[in-house]
């Protein structure tokens, strides 16, 4: 049992109790009885792979896994077990079934829900395709729910892993800050919201956007639009042009260029990168874009096998001490620079400990403030570069009732429980 001592005032015990949930929120339960002798053994992370029968996966949800085809689908059963009833008494979840199809294309997962073929956008509606939508939305076919500015923007970032580059000529400069705050100065973050998101969307500086209304905080460093800036910055660091071509070079003659990974089939990041290159010209910057499957670019990622890559991270809470794996140096969603043993720069064992201190502290203005610092700092170093934060709209069959949508993934399927279609036309 929890108890608070008379001395805490009650708006600190709210924002325990709030802490709290999300920490249980997060917590996994196993089966004793299922998976002791496992963990024992050292094995307890191969009970739960692709490869495990549905049947012998173990679940406290509203569904159950029933059946698995790689890259195609995932079917879920309801579970007959399922502790939780509706306010009438009534044995949730509603549905029987739930079937996640795995459509890697946006336009073809479009093309599904105009026919019928599915109920529901896992991924926003792009905004070129909400007029697309209208006739459908007028015939009750289709709903869009716009959400607000989302808390998932799409995001740029070097691999700053120092022993990636260190037989590279490039690695002089490559990882330098001054080399991405010249990236950031380059880009026209108005223009790059009209461009790659039809207007419908807000420019950002740094990681937590205006969606996220708790945490956000405007007072970051903004390096603001400028060719001649990014220009200066980058003499700064040696990276002039020495041979009348349109490319910068440094002191060996060495080539301003770089490969970006971005991820096929996603409209918001493939006209990312190639405005990206775009805008990178003028001040002297070859990119080159490479596009591949979503499974290959994650692998490549992990591996630390890249040079930048355009990609998009999901926070699994509003709440940055939840999201410790991207926050902390030794996190494994560390992404430009995994899983360091010990922090590789001043500037991140700087948040390493302000975040800490914010897991631990329990006065939620005290909270901000020290994560007002983190964005700050983080904004300063750019390890990661975001340009703008869309507005989200989700796409849904006019027969699903019982949504709840919420800014964060999923948006539509977090209350899946009490979700309830109706029967297809015939």
């Amino acid at each position: 049992m929890l108890k608070f001592s008379r001395q805490i005032g009650s708006p600190v015990r709210q924002a325990i109790l709030i802490r709290l949930s999300r920490i249980l929120d997060n917590l996994a339960l196993a089966p004793k009885h299922k998976y002791e002798a496992a963990l024992r053994s050292g094995t307890f992370a191969k009970q739960m792979g692709a490869d495990t029968p549905p049947a012998e996966l173990v679940t406290m949800g509203p569904f159950k896994l029933a059946s698995y085809a790689p890259g195609q689908r995932l079917v879920f059963s309801r579970n007959e077990r399922y502790y939780n009833k509706d306010v009438a008494g009534v044995q949730l979840p509603y549905l029987d079934q739930v079937i996640l199809e795995i459509v890697p294309d946006q336009n073809a997962e479009l093309v599904r829900l105009q026919a019928a073929q599915i109920d529901m956008l896992q991924q926003q509606i792009r905004p070129e395709d909400v007029a697309t939508l209208r006739p459908l939305v007028d015939q009750g076919r289709v709903r869009v729910i716009e959400l607000g500015v989302g808390v998932d923007p799409d995001l740029f970032f070097f691999n700053l892993n120092s022993s990636f580059w260190e037989k590279d000529p490039r690695r002089a400069w490559i990882t330098r800050k001054e080399f991405r705050k010249a990236i950031s100065h380059a880009v026209d973050r108005e223009a790059w919201a009209n461009t790659v998101f039809l207007g419908a969307g807000v420019p950002i500086w740094g990681p937590i956007t205006p969606g996220n209304k708790e945490w956000f905080s405007p007072n970051v460093p903004r390096y603001g639009f400028s060719v001649e800036r990014a220009r200066e910055v980058l003499a700064g660091i040696g990276l002039t042009n020495r041979d009348g071509d349109e490319w910068l070079e440094d002191a060996n003659n060495t080539e301003a260029r770089f490969t970006l990974l971005t991820y096929r089939g996603n409209s918001s990041l493939e006209r990312g990168s190639a405005l990206l290159r775009e805008v990178l010209r003028p001040v002297g910057i070859a990119v080159d874009v490479v596009t591949l499957e979503q499974g290959s670019l994650q692998q490549r990622m992990l591996k630390g096998e890249f040079e930048a890559i355009m990609f998009f991270f999901s926070f699994t809470n509003l709440d940055p001490s939840m999201n410790l794996d991207l926050w902390l140096s030794s996190g494994s969603a560390h992404i430009w620079n995994l899983g360091q043993s010990k922090p590789a720069t001043d500037w991140e064992k700087e948040i390493d400990d302000l975040m800490r201190e914010i897991t631990a502290q329990v006065d939620p203005v005290e909270r901000r403030r020290l994560f007002e610092q983190v964005q700050k700092i983080f904004a300063e170093h750019l390890p990661v570069i975001y340009f703008v934060a869309p507005r989200l709209h989700m796409g849904v069959s006019g027969r699903v009732g019982g949504l709840e949508p919420a800014i964060l993934r999923p948006q539509l399927l977090w209350n899946v429980d009490r979700i309830t279609v109706q029967p297809a036309p015939r």
